[in-house]
């Protein structure tokens, strides 16, 4: 099936039992919102509207009002949205009522904003680097209130957070602002934080082996592993544009797919590159790795599909869907669910997809 999406947006879709969430925001009216479907037909359940009017909008063409992935506990959705000249988090319930809504820090746009919730413990983490100087914080999941939060520097970055056990303990870690940065996620202490990443980050970090791995593309390219034990030391780093793409980790090896339209293949501890393959485009969305097969969209909408082995590159497959995406594939089960947008004439439509098989 595929159903139409108002607006426009570039976070990808939240499955959760037999619904379907996503951000969207409509210029026109000056909202901000979430969309509910059915997982199996498509149909629209339901759309909330999380703010309307007040719009802080993006400033680079390739950004959206509705950059965020929605967080889901089984009980409530967590959303971080530009309003009014600051991020706001909210939290709306499943049948789209919305319950609480926290307002972070102001925000001064430099190119947009797209750093997505991630829930910890009893917590929802959230960041919102901006040129006003942002915020790192942990909000409390029922009710919005700040358990803790940290100024950041007054720089533009888009990471989002991520907390991963590694060095013996849970971390929440950030990229970004020239910093590589470490936080208890439950306390917010700073357990450590050295120089090692580049200004503006949009990439989520992940970790192997003690190392966790940073990417950003202004104003310098790089791809660096830093060890996460304190020390701040750099075990690598090369001058890779991997700027908007996430990355992936698979048995020992990093794998990432350049903006430029090359997807390349290293030994995590060394830094050896094992192979680099063409695949064609400009990326904007995350690959996503299944079993031994990584799937990566351009934003013209085609996806490659390559095997996730250190041996060589190799290419499996290759489809074309809709004429532009900037939204990472959600896969669950066995179908993807694709938001993609198809051009007639000066006429942009949004669709959300879902390519599988059948009932």
């Amino acid at each position: 099936w595929k159903t139409p999406v108002p607006g426009r947006g570039h976070g990808a879709a939240t499955v959760v039992g037999d619904a379907i969430y996503l951000a969207t925001a409509e210029r026109e009216r000056e909202a901000r919102s979430i969309l509910c479907l059915d997982r199996v037909t498509g149909e629209r359940r339901w759309l909330c509207d999380v703010h309307v009017g007040d719009l802080t909008p993006h400033k680079n063409e390739k950004a959206s009002d509705a950059s965020c992935t929605i967080a889901c506990d089984g009980e409530r959705l967590y959303v971080n949205f530009l309003h009014a000249g600051g991020m706001y988090t909210s939290a709306v319930s499943l049948t789209g009522k919305v319950l609480w809504q926290t307002r972070v820090c102001d925000y001064t746009v430099h190119q947009g904003y797209g750093s997505s919730p991630f829930l910890h413990e009893s917590l929802v983490l959230v960041t919102a680097d901006n040129k006003q100087g942002g915020k790192v914080a942990a909000l409390q999941r029922t009710d919005g209130t700040v358990v803790w939060s940290h100024d950041r520097p007054e720089k533009p970055n888009y990471a989002s957070p991520l907390v991963q056990e590694v060095a013996g303990r849970a971390q929440l870690l950030l990229t970004g602002c020239d910093l590589v940065s470490s936080y208890d996620p439950s306390t917010g202490e700073r357990l450590w934080e050295v120089e090692g990443a580049t200004t503006e980050c949009v990439t989520t970090t992940l970790v192997c082996g003690g190392l966790m791995f940073t990417s950003g593309g202004y104003p310098t390219n790089h791809v660096s592993a830093v060890k996460c034990d304190g020390t701040g030391e750099t075990a690598w780093r090369n001058e890779t544009r991997v700027y908007v793409p996430s990355m992936l980790v698979k048995d020992g090896r990093l794998y990432a797919v350049a903006d430029a339209g090359f997807a390349v293949c290293w030994d995590c501890q060394t830094g050896e590159e094992q192979w680099k393959g063409r695949l064609g485009g400009t990326f904007s969305a995350s690959p996503v790795l299944v079993d031994d097969r990584i799937y990566a969209t351009n934003e013209g909408g085609e996806t490659y599909v390559f095997r996730a082995s250190p041996d060589k590159f190799e290419l499996l497959g290759k489809h074309t869907l809709g004429d532009e995406c900037f939204a990472t594939p959600t896969i669950c089960g066995s179908r993807i669910y694709m938001r993609a947008a198809v051009r007639e004439g000066d006429v942009r439509q949004e669709y959300l997809y879902c390519v599988g098989v059948g009932n």
